[in-house]
């Protein structure tokens, strides 16, 4: 610790980001370039090093985080740099994306703001790239084994790198025009440029990976003559089978799924298009539900120049700060939280009859009506209590011309075939049932991420992606030196 009274001296400073009217008219991330450099290093003071440190239970990954913290203290990034990526392969994406369940479980949380984990991480992430200290790693010899990883998300990568640098041939199977699943075609640039994924695929490609995109096992090569090609098989599909809203209307025109919108507009920032098919540019938009995709379809609406903005979440609006007795610390606890998008809808002031920034809480939809062409052009809600029932007189009505749904996802989706010509089991949530080695009911397959354990976060996706490399190279050689940081039916922590 190389400030013992760091944590009472400093207070808690946060990445700044830019100003809400300059960042909307861009794709570029949220946050001041250079900014975070200045303060980083008085911010790791803060870190108490603990002797039982629960930041590191409360991550999947187990990083690493007071010893790296005492290094940014000191300034030593190349040390700091080899900590961070000891224990987690792409920590410019989660120090990006990750909702930071490390600093729920921040000791210092008890009764103070946490150290700020998460920019520390991506400021050591960011230095490393910068200074050189990421060189690709390739195997000393190969293995002459080799390993196809079907889907090229965080966790499909994470295992396939791993994977690469034990010494095994690894070809990466990605039905999209370009490798990086929901991270290439999902998350807004605005939250991470995809500057980020292209130098980490460069690395991967300097390691000795292949990969093979445009190419959907099941439907553009078969499940079984891929499975014959390779000595073992990662399925990292993702849980891209979405929810739907079954509620009247549902059919009419201008209603999509937010994972049909959201695509379209990272393919604008790829030069692919010139404007999305489903632009809001001037339409009232709806989003139905209250994650961090609807979110993300907030801050994309706003970008495009939507009339106006508004998001619906079932749930009641949350506290300011945790309920010990429901949440108690070291849980990740379901507050208010204002997120980039959020804050610009607030100061925008997108959606005026909101109850906060650009969010309706409580909100149920009961229907859709349209115009005479059968367009969407309005969006019933009432209000409901806190066993979803409606609240009576609640009953309001919202202009839509553009409807998302982002009500989150169910399990790997099952179009392309690769399931069943498998022959997979699934378990009750439609998800791929998996031993403890991570092995399907398939010999020679395996499975990771969300398409095994359910939607989940990045920092989990990473760590399956982990641990299945371990099982697989444990398979494989007979014995593993990979790390296999959780287990297949490990789960976060709960109170």
């Amino acid at each position: 610790m190389a400030d013992p009274k760091g944590f009472m001296t400093t207070p808690r400073e946060e990445y700044p980001r830019r100003p809400v009217e300059e960042r909307v008219r861009d794709w570029n991330e949220v946050y001041v370039p250079g900014a975070l450099l200045p303060i980083i290093s008085r911010q790791a003071d803060r870190c108490m090093d603990c002797g039982i440190p629960f930041c590191h239970d409360a991550c999947p990954l187990g990083n690493l985080i007071p010893e790296w913290n005492d290094l940014v203290s000191r300034e030593d990034w190349r040390a700091a740099s080899d900590r961070l990526h000891a224990t987690n392969n792409f920590p410019e994406f989660t120090g990006r994306l990750c909702p930071a369940p490390c600093e729920a479980g921040c000791v210092l949380a008890i009764n103070q703001p946490a150290v700020t984990i998460k920019n520390v991480e991506v400021a050591i992430a960011d230095r490393a790239w910068a200074d050189g200290f990421t060189p690709p790693r390739p195997p000393d010899r190969l293995s002459g084994r080799t390993v196809a990883v079907i889907g090229s998300g965080p966790a499909g990568l994470a295992a396939a790198q791993q994977l690469t640098r034990a010494g095994h041939t690894v070809a990466v199977y990605e039905r999209a025009d370009r490798i990086g699943g929901l991270l290439r075609y999902g998350i807004p640039a605005f939250k991470m440029e995809k500057r980020h994924l292209d130098r980490r695929l460069e690395q991967m490609r300097a390691e000795g990976t292949k990969f093979r995109t445009s190419t959907a096992i099941g439907r553009d090569l078969g499940a079984a003559e891929l499975r014959a090609r390779y000595d073992a098989v990662v399925l990292a599909v993702g849980a891209t089978a979405w929810r739907e809203l079954d509620v009247p209307g549902r059919e009419l025109a201008g209603i999509h799924q937010a994972m049909e919108y959201l695509p379209l507009a990272d393919r604008v920032c790829e030069g692919d298009l010139e404007v999305s098919p489903l632009s809001a540019a001037g339409k009232h938009v709806v989003i139905v539900g209250g994650g961090d995709t609807g979110a993300d379809c907030l801050g994309t609406a706003v970008r495009e120049g939507a009339a106006s903005v508004t998001q619906l979440d079932i749930y009641p609006q949350p506290e300011a700060e945790r309920d010990e007795d429901v949440e108690p610390w070291p849980t990740y606890p379901k507050i208010y939280r204002l997120s980039a998008a959020h804050e610009e809808a607030r100061d925008l002031e997108t959606a005026p009859a909101a109850d906060a920034d650009a969010r309706l809480f409580a909100a149920s939809t009961l229907h859709f009506t349209g115009d005479a062409h059968g367009h969407v052009r309005s969006l019933h809600l009432v209000e409901v209590d806190e066993r979803r029932r409606p609240v009576p007189g609640s009953g309001r009505t919202l202009p839509a011309d553009l409807v998302l749904l982002a009500l989150g996802f169910s399990g790997p989706d099952r179009h392309d075939g690769l399931i069943d010509q498998l022959g997979l089991v699934l378990d009750a949530r439609g998800t791929i049932t998996r031993d403890t080695d991570f092995a399907t009911n398939v010999p020679k397959v395996y499975a990771a991420g969300d398409a095994a354990r359910g939607q989940s976060l990045i920092v989990w996706a990473i760590a399956e992606g982990r641990a299945v490399a371990a099982a697989v190279d444990r398979a494989l050689a007979g014995t593993s030196q990979l790390p296999a940081p959780i287990g297949p039916y490990d789960r976060p922590m709960t109170a």
